[in-house]
């Protein structure tokens, strides 16, 4: 049985053509917040074909109208919001915002699109249609995964749920609304890996510079190694019970004992993007072998487990290559004259605005973030049916695992219908836990339903 479609054939194709880049002094605007609806509906429903294994109409969409460039420059131009501009709203003393839901969608306009990307960068011709700007993604992702492990050896500890900030309500200040920005980080990072994974899996059809750039300009395979080393997909559980815990599509699960040795995706991730950039031929002639790098490299014979060759059999070419490294000098790289092509977009954007900030932030909270009561009205019953719960569920990969322990669950919470559980038991032992992001999501819906009732 297909999942019913998020998006017609001709309504998709209408949201692609209309995908444009826009100045970062009108993020939040309204096409801006246009665009973020449609970037949200095409997401939804490049999942939906990919879980299900349809026909993906959203990627061969993205491709023949060259739109992916376009999300590409989008994705930067809110990064760049997320570290220059909203610092500044929050520090603005006399912003008292009615509601956090407008920001919020800002921030969350990253995740969205990267998510999208994750999706769709499966594909070759994806990778190739992204053009120079698939440069720029190298070092979004670059800079992405290097912040994450510039954090705390534990790494940062995201919220279960993405949570909406509910309107008018103590618990959605601009410092909770931080916090999540801060979770959505995390989340950013894990779809990073994947992104990564996927270019790797095609540097041989893009430029020469995707190549150098990955391996010698930012040295992606050292990167790699240290996140195998910090892992922080994996975590341990606080209190007296503590229990291994893993990220897995998008929240913390508790892992059984007999399946602590389980590669996970993002393990996985990992893995196969550093056997294509060892041992493919055309990374080996160009990677910079030094003997810091192999050293670095030789880390990975500790991990290489026959409990881990055995999930992936190819690491055993991988196993042989280190081995071969451990007892001979690296060979140094053949030096060729390039004329190696470097990314525009961050520095293009940061040079058109700076010294700007302040006075966009101004300019924006007048505008964007300061919305009449009809205008969130308004607001709230569109993205009320944009994050249709019914449509949310058909997206889920798996069947839903109990907030507990883990477990495949057949109960949800029936006060906030965010949580799930495989029995009373495992509801009540985690309400402690859950009672805080409970009470946030239930009084988001409430607020929602009160301004849909007020509209009508």
């Amino acid at each position: 049985m297909e999942a019913s479609p998020v998006l017609l054939y001709g309504e998709a194709e209408g949201m692609v053509r209309s995908l444009q880049r826009f100045p970062l002094r009108e993020t939040g605007s309204g096409g801006w917040f246009k665009q973020h609806e449609y970037i949200e509906k095409l997401n939804m429903q490049a999942i939906l074909n990919a879980s299900a294994g349809q026909e993906e109409m959203i990627k061969d969409l993205l491709v023949t109208h060259g739109q992916v460039p376009t999300l590409i420059h989008q994705l930067i131009t809110v990064e760049i919001w997320k570290q220059k501009v909203f610092p500044v709203i929050c520090q603005l003393q006399d912003f008292q915002p009615k509601s956090t839901f407008p920001l919020y969608m800002v921030v969350h306009h990253e995740a969205t699109i990267i998510n999208l990307l994750e999706t769709i960068f499966y594909h070759k011709d994806v990778c190739e249609s992204a053009e120079d700007l698939v440069l720029d993604l190298i070092d979004y992702c670059h800079r992405k995964l290097t912040l994450l492990l510039s954090s705390s050896s534990e790494g940062p500890i995201p919220g279960q749920d993405r949570l909406l900030p509910s309107s008018g309500s103590e618990t959605s200040s601009l410092e909770e609304l931080k916090q999540q920005a801060e979770a959505l980080d995390f989340e950013i990072a894990m779809k990073c890996l994947s992104v990564l994974r996927y270019i790797t899996d095609h540097t041989d059809s893009l430029m020469l510079s995707v190549t150098t750039r990955l391996l010698n300009t930012h040295n992606i395979p050292c990167v790699l190694v240290e996140l195998l080393h910090r892992c922080p997909w994996s975590r341990r559980s606080k209190g007296t019970d503590s229990q291994l815990q893993k990220y897995e599509s998008g929240r913390w699960l508790s892992v059984p004992a007999e399946d602590q040795q389980k590669m996970t995706k993002l393990d996985g991730q990992v893995w196969i993007s550093l056997y294509n950039l060892l041992l493919r031929p055309d990374c080996q002639q160009k990677y910079n072998l030094n003997n810091f790098t192999r050293g670095q490299l030789l880390k990975l014979r500790s991990y290489l487990t026959e409990v881990l060759i055995d999930q992936l059999p190819n690491l055993v070419d991988l196993q042989r290559f280190l081995s071969h490294l451990s007892v001979s000098e690296p060979a140094p790289a053949k030096k060729e004259l390039i004329l190696e092509q470097v990314p525009e977009v961050l520095d293009s954007i940061i040079r058109e605005n700076s010294g700007k900030w302040k006075a966009i932030a101004k300019h924006q909270v007048k505008h964007a973030f300061s919305p009449s009561d009809s205008d969130l009205r308004h607001q709230a019953q569109r993205w009320a049916q944009t994050y249709n719960m019914d449509v949310m569920e058909t997206l889920a990969p798996d069947k839903p695992k109990c907030g507990s322990c883990g477990a495949e669950a057949v109960k949800r919470c029936s006060r906030c219908q965010n949580e799930w559980y495989c029995n009373r038991q495992c509801q009540v032992s985690h309400w402690q836990k859950h009672k805080k992001a409970c009470d946030l999501v239930s009084e988001a819906m409430k607020k929602i339903k009160e301004e849909m009732k007020t509209q009508m």
